[in-house]
């Protein structure tokens, strides 16, 4: 175990610099998503094959993220987070430059693949982070990557609206945000294995502790996929508001998920995480509720608002709790995100499925359901609470990896 000692300065350093890299990471997905448009144009695909293709990011995800633990002990844990969103960036680049369905494919693999490594690694840095400053950060960190995301959003709506060409577009964005999120990984902990620690295997299951937090991860995911891909058909088609507001509805929901995430840290250090959990839960189902028997749309978009409120916390924790819920956390985050990208990818498609053979309102009823799990089994976070390890002032001991 390596015995370097880090001290407050360096840690309260470490927290903004790893930040920095979910805000990075954060834009590269908002960059992407608002070219996917152009990128099914150029590679000449249909709303069929390009739903196959938005499939390979999850797949390669989670083919990948299990290695992530192996790279950091093999390179430390600031050169792998280095490397690990260098290739993350410039895979932004890939999806535009694929020409057909399968090298559409490809690239979407790849940058999933590079998407969950990184998304692996800065996570086991954050709860690192916060174990040393003894007070909650993940939910801050997460709304860091959201807020990334609307800036990548926003860039991207602006190259879309001028008619800039994706590849173009995306190599300067894939240029910026690798200066950025190499500089920025350059300060996050210096972690290190002793010399004498066995590898972690290149590819394991994730413990049995990881598929109980990844469950209540699984939840929150699902409402919010559901809410980001469905929450303006749903004002439009049922209760027939014009496009603007429905569109409106989705952004309001976004930006109601990064405030609540950004502010989640004081509820999460005041009342713990178990109880956060439940709380955000009861508000979830609440918002579930008043979507599903909202008559107007002023009381749906008020639904997803809350929607919004009640699950944004709750993946940071998640994450907080599989990384100190054994001995190995990048194993137990890896196997908590594969779950939560699982769900990412499955719940749109379960909503569309659900609403044709039903209705789309059933299909909220499924998702208030799901937010009941919050509440139901927010025990199983109770790896999410602190236990305090340093003094104020006091010099921080070195790497636990």
């Amino acid at each position: 175990m390596s015995a370097e000692v880090y001290g407050q300065h360096e840690v309260r350093r470490a927290r903004y610099a790893v930040g920095a890299v979910f805000a990075v990471h954060g834009a590269v997905t908002g960059s992407f998503a608002t070219r996917v448009p152009w990128i099914q144009d150029h590679a000449g695909v249909s709303p069929g094959q390009l739903g196959l293709a938005l499939a390979f990011p999850a797949l390669g995800a989670s083919v990948a993220m299990p290695l992530a633990g192996w790279v950091s002990h093999r390179f430390g844990a600031r050169a792998a987070l280095r490397g690990l969103i260098a290739l993350w960036t410039l895979a932004l680049v890939l999806p535009s430059v694929a020409p057909n369905l399968l090298t559409l494919c490809l690239a979407l693999f790849v940058y999933g693949a590079t998407a969950g490594m990184s998304d692996v690694a800065m996570n086991a840095l954050g709860v690192e982070v916060e174990n040393r400053l003894d007070r909650s950060i993940m939910s801050g960190l997460h709304g860091m990557w959201s807020v990334g995301a609307l800036i990548g959003s926003a860039a991207g709506t602006l190259a879309a609206h001028l008619g800039a060409d994706a590849r173009l577009h995306h190599t300067l964005a894939a240029g910026v945000l690798t200066v950025v999120g190499v500089a920025a990984a350059g300060h996050v902990l210096d972690l290190r294995s002793a010399s004498d620690e066995e590898p972690p295997p290149r590819f394991a299951l994730p413990p049995r502790s990881a598929l109980l937090i990844g469950a209540i991860g699984f939840c929150a995911v699902f409402a919010e996929g559901a809410s980001l891909d469905w929450s303006a058909v749903y004002l439009r088609d049922r209760l027939e508001a014009s496009a603007g507001l429905a569109a409106a509805c989705t952004t309001g929901f976004t930006l109601t998920m990064a405030v609540a995430r950004i502010a989640g840290d004081r509820v999460v250090d005041r009342y713990g995480a178990v109880r956060t959990v439940r709380a955000s839960g009861v508000v979830a189902v609440g918002g579930g509720l008043l979507i599903v028997l909202a008559q107007h749309p002023a009381a749906a978009m008020a639904g997803f608002a809350l929607m919004g409120l009640g699950i944004a916390v709750v993946v940071p924790l998640c994450f907080a709790a599989a990384g100190r819920s054994g001995s190995n956390p990048s194993l137990a985050i890896a196997g908590v995100a594969t779950i939560t990208y699982t769900s990412g990818l499955i719940a749109p498609s379960a909503i569309g499925l659900l609403a044709q053979a039903t209705s789309l309102m059933v299909s909220f009823v499924l998702v208030t359901a799901l937010s009941c799990g919050l509440v139901g089994f927010a025990g199983v976070l109770r790896g999410g609470d602190r236990v305090k390890i340093i003094r104020p002032d006091a010099a921080v001991p070195g790497p636990r990896t």
